[in-house]
């Protein structure tokens, strides 16, 4: 299934129940490039970031026969679990897929 995503780009993933489909965040994203362009080293081993952008929402979960919306959208800028994820890559891309339980933060401008 194909579908736009906040950003314009077209997603061919479409989550499902309560989990979450996060871009990883670029290095301008995540502060390790300055302005000029210049990437800043890390001094320790570099790990898999735990934040990235929402890109697309399951419907929610079932409880008690009902179904539950998620507390996270389209566009959300989110801190996640370190191992609380599965790394897909779809047309080249790589995403993390996240269930709600997982995301810790949302992080707001």
């Amino acid at each position: 299934m194909e579908h736009k995503s906040t950003e314009g780009k077209v997603s061919v993933i479409q989550p499902l129940g309560d989990r979450v489909v996060v871009r990883q965040l670029t290095e301008s994203e995540l502060g390790t490039t300055s302005a000029a362009g210049i990437i800043i080293p890390d001094t320790v081993s570099k790990e898999k970031p735990e934040q990235g952008i929402v890109i697309a929402t399951g419907p929610g979960r079932f409880e008690d026969g009902e179904r539950v919306p998620l507390e996270v959208h389209e566009g959300d800028r989110v801190v996640f679990s370190k191992y609380g994820y599965d790394e897909v890559k779809v047309a080249g891309e790589e995403y993390y897929i996240v269930s709600e339980s997982n995301i810790l933060a949302v992080i707001s401008a």
